[in-house]
């Protein structure tokens, strides 16, 4: 058992290119110095340029291994990405906070995958901010976050309404203007992180990657915005690591 690394958890899909899911997370978490664990929301059969089918596990058996975990490790931050609906995600949100309030919780707001196959439709305001007020923090990309409400269709107006539930990280690598400049959305603040890497290539994962990197800096007892402003860097230097669609890891 770790003495020495935070336990954080990855409660996400299984990607055997190992580009997205828990495997990147997994990745992530080790670069950091934390020790990671990880649930299967489900396994799919992709590669980094291809999505072809996806297994959901059942909702009790994510449940009983998120119990069995939070009874033998003290796990200070999980990453939540991929799940098949609100209701599911509901009970796993409400599980962790039940077992440990002090655990915080970051959603990777995974709604569809980059070759446009549907996760989660948000269909119910109520229940998602129902959630949203038991996490740290989401971070959808400029595309995710105007499903997350549909009646605006502004990602600011959006982000700064979801922002009085819980802070935003609105990721900018679909800006329409600002490319790779991301926003970190307070309840009273808004901060604008740009890039200080510009020689980067596109990734599968990558937004996985941010996310995870998020989550070990919360799990090193980093707060919020030193956690997004060193996330944003670690993925500055996976996304510059090689000119193809599967990058590699480095402190």
């Amino acid at each position: 058992m770790s003495t020495n690394r935070p336990f954080t958890l990855s409660i996400a899909g299984f990607d055997p290119s190992a580009g997205a899911g828990v495997l990147a997370d997994i990745k992530t978490f080790e670069q950091h110095q934390v020790y990671g664990l990880a649930i299967n929301t489900a396994n799919t059969i992709q590669t980094e340029n291809n999505f072809l089918a996806i297994d959901w596990t059942r909702i009790d058996f994510i449940l009983q291994s998120i119990e069995t975990l939070f009874r033998t490790y003290n796990i200070k931050a999980v990453k939540i990405g991929v799940v098949s609906s609100l209701e599911n995600l509901t009970q796993i949100v409400s599980l962790i906070k039940n077992i440990s309030p002090e655990t915080k919780i970051v959603w990777d707001t995974v709604l569809k995958s980059t070759t446009e196959f549907d996760f989660l439709s948000i269909k119910n305001q109520k229940v998602l901010i129902a959630i949203l007020d038991k996490i740290e923090v989401i971070t959808p990309n400029y595309n995710e976050i105007l499903k997350l409400n549909t009646s605006e269709n502004s990602a600011e107006k959006i982000a700064k309404k979801l922002s009085q539930h819980c802070n935003v990280f609105l990721k900018g690598g679909h800006h329409p203007t600002e490319k790779g400049t991301d926003y970190l959305y307070l309840k009273n603040e808004i901060i604008n992180l740009t890039p200080k890497n510009t020689t980067i290539f596109p990734k599968h994962g990558s937004g996985c990657v941010l996310s995870a990197a998020i989550t070990a800096n919360l799990s090193l007892d980093q707060d919020l915005l030193l956690a997004c402003q060193n996330a944003k860097k670690y993925t500055e230097n996976f996304l510059s690591s090689t000119p193809s669609q599967l990058g590699h890891h480095y402190v």
